[in-house]
């Protein structure tokens, strides 16, 4: 019984070898034969698959940045700095990881999303293996804030594009579920950080955080490795047209050039809706954090003890978990437009943010909670929304290289944000000025949402259209980084009809 089989292996290795060679431009794999073996599945079981790394990658990447505070008291008895010194640690690694999300999204264009992510993961946990040996904290500068700060910018962004790349109906909510790795991490990392600090320092916390961050390496691992076209070979009169003088070097040059702008799609920045919608987030940003930063100083100074004033806060963390899971199952029933839903779920942040000073000042202790557990709700139900509608409002095909300009240029908010509330917070003596301009801040990017082309139509927009131009094929096979082989081998009758189903082929 077996020995046909292994004959038929041995005809089947023989029929592989007698295939005729293609030509070097050919492609390495049609659409057709990776929807055969599971590469085109949308919403099946690997996109669920990839939604579980994105929770462990979320949990840790901006889990940990939200608990770094533990070590805070720590770094400043040991090194003898003041607390703004201290603080840059954090700062160096937030910048770091959203300046440089760019980069990685165009090493995704250029090779592929698994070895981009899986490199990610080892320079996070070697900045901070290497930071649990610091002597001094330009040390910890070189280490926590930039080597850690790189290796989470080549994971998030990538991880998240992935999990969009894998769910067309129920990409939102993947989003959602997928980001609760942060919410869930805030609850869990507090005490065990604490405790951690207790028993080992914090150079043995640093240390364990470094093997906890090696986790992220598996999760890259998982990311289909994509095949792309190889590179065709120069024309015959190449070598006789650039062998004259300097020409080849500025050639070359000038080639060097168009891949890093397509690489990064920086035509993007002359994109209209895709500015707009960039200066919207960006206004979120600016509020978004500053509730985190002082909802539990404002309700100390409003006469509420530590317990009560903190407790807002957790149970502000607990609501943003469910809304980031009860907004992506709302917006992907598809009753409205995804634009629409971000612009409801930031207005109502904004209005919440607004209303809980008011609470205090009316010496209301239940409606602080009560606006607290609205804007936890609906700060977490905006955050999925807002990657998810990237690709509305660019394609598919553009949404790797937005992503990343999109988290490098919201940057500006987050980084002004949280001082300029300090600035007001000094200048009147009250958080209340601080918190209602946070809220002044959703509103005005809700208002800026509402100017994108189409925004008033039921129906939604065209899908977009690829940029015009030589050189698309090129662009076509950068984006196959992570979202698979260009378009041009879709001979099959099966292309899609809208923007979500532009790429042939998932990481």
């Amino acid at each position: 019984m077996g020995w046909p089989e292994r004959a038929t292996g041995n005809a089947m290795a023989t029929a592989r070898v007698e295939q005729p060679a293609r030509s070097p431009g050919a492609e390495r794999a049609t659409p057709g034969a990776l929807a055969q073996d599971g590469a085109l599945a949308q919403d099946g079981a690997r996109g669920w698959v990839m939604v579980g790394a994105l929770f462990v990658c979320s949990t840790l990447v901006f889990g940990l940045i939200r608990s770094l505070g533990a070590f805070f008291v720590e770094f400043v008895q040991y090194f003898q700095e003041s607390a703004q010194a201290i603080s840059w640690i954090t700062s160096i690694g937030v910048a770091t990881q959203q300046l440089c999300s760019p980069l990685g999204t165009a090493l995704c264009n250029a090779y592929d999303a698994q070895r981009v992510v899986m490199a990610g993961g080892f320079l996070a946990s070697l900045g901070l293996i290497l930071a649990s040996q610091a002597r001094s904290l330009p040390h910890l500068y070189l280490t926590m804030g930039l080597t850690s700060g790189l290796g989470w910018s080549l994971v998030f962004t990538p991880m998240v594009a992935t999990v969009m790349a894998h769910f067309t109906r129920r990409r939102t909510l993947a989003l959602g579920v997928g980001f609760t790795g942060v919410g869930v991490s805030s609850f869990v990392f507090a005490p065990l950080f604490q405790y951690m600090l207790d028993n080992f320092g914090w150079r043995g916390s640093l240390l364990i955080l470094g093997g906890l961050s090696l986790n992220i390496v598996p999760c890259g691992a998982l990311i289909r490795p994509t095949r792309k076209k190889a590179p065709p070979r120069p024309k015959a009169g190449g070598k006789a047209d650039n062998g004259g003088g300097g020409g080849g070097g500025a050639s070359a040059f000038r080639s060097l050039l168009r891949r890093v702008y397509r690489y990064l799609e920086l035509s993007l920045l002359a994109h209209g809706p895709f500015l707009t919608y960039t200066l919207a987030i960006t206004f979120f940003n600016a509020g978004y954090f500053v509730p985190y930063v002082h909802l539990v100083a404002h309700g100390r100074q409003a006469g509420y003890s530590e317990y009560r004033a903190a407790f807002v806060m957790s149970a502000t963390g607990a609501a943003d978990i469910v809304g980031r899971v009860a907004a992506g199952w709302l917006t992907d029933l598809g009753r409205a437009r995804l634009v629409h839903m971000l612009t409801g779920w930031t207005g109502l942040t904004g209005v919440f943010i607004v209303l809980m000073p008011l609470a205090s000042v009316a010496g209301s202790y239940g409606l602080l909670l009560g606006f607290g557990l609205g804007y936890g709700f609906c700060a977490g139900a905006l955050t999925s929304l807002v990657f998810a509608g990237v690709p509305e409002i660019v394609g598919m095909g553009r949404m790797v290289g937005a992503l990343g300009l999109l988290s490098m240029l919201e940057s500006v908010g987050g980084l002004l944000g949280p001082p300029l509330s300090g600035y007001l917070r000094d200048r009147t003596g009250s958080y209340i000025t601080s918190l209602v301009a946070a809220g002044c801040c959703f509103l005005l990017g809700s208002l800026i949402l509402t100017t994108l082309p189409h925004y008033f139509s039921w129906t939604g927009p065209p899908p977009p259209r690829p940029p015009d131009g030589d050189g698309q094929e090129e662009r076509q096979d950068a984006g196959a980084g992570l979202l698979g082989s260009p378009a041009s081998g879709s001979t099959n009758g099966t292309a899609s009809k809208d923007s979500d189903h532009s790429q042939t082929c998932l990481a």
